[in-house]
C-alpha cells in the first residue's frame, strides 16, 4: 500500500468525504430547479439552498484536503470511484431520503456532521497550505 498511497488514513477519509459530497450533490441536484421540488412544504425551497451551501463548503474542503494530503493521482482516482459508485448508494436509499423534506433534514446533518469531521481531520494539513 505503501507504494501506491503512503498516507492511506488520511485516503480513506478523503473517500468518506467524497463519498458525502457526491451523494449530497445527487440529491440536491434533483431539486433543482426550485419550483419543481418535490417536497410541498414551505420549508423545502430553504432546506434545498441551505444543502446547496453546505455541499459547496463540503466540496472544496474535501478537494483542499485532498490536495494538500493525497497524490494528485490517487486524488484522481478516488474522486473518480466515488463519482462512480455513489449512484447505486443513491438507488438504494428509500424514496423518502431522496425526494422528501425528511431527507434534506438528514442531508443537512451528514454534512454537518461531514464538515465537523472535515475540520477535525483536516486542521493540520490546510494550516500546511498557507
Amino acid at each position: 500500500m505503501q507504494a501506491i498511497e503512503p498516507n492511506w488514513i488520511s485516503l480513506l477519509w478523503f473517500a468518506g468525504f467524497a463519498t458525502v459530497a457526491t451523494m449530497g450533490l445527487l440529491i440536491v441536484a434533483g431539486m433543482f430547479p426550485l419550483r419543481t421540488v418535490p417536497a410541498r412544504s414551505g420549508t423545502a425551497p430553504v432546506l434545498v439552498v441551505g444543502n446547496a451551501v453546505l455541499l459547496t463548503v463540503l466540496l472544496i474542503g474535501t478537494a483542499l484536503y485532498g490536495y494538500a494530503e493525497l497524490r494528485v493521482s490517487t486524488l484522481i482516482i478516488v474522486a473518480g470511484l466515488a463519482v462512480l459508485f455513489a449512484p447505486a448508494l443513491f438507488e438504494i436509499c428509500p424514496s423518502s431520503l431522496r425526494d422528501g423534506t425528511t431527507g434534506l433534514v438528514v442531508l443537512v446533518g451528514v454534512q454537518l456532521l461531514a464538515l465537523a469531521a472535515l475540520a477535525r481531520v483536516a486542521g493540520l494539513a490546510w494550516a500546511d497550505l498557507s
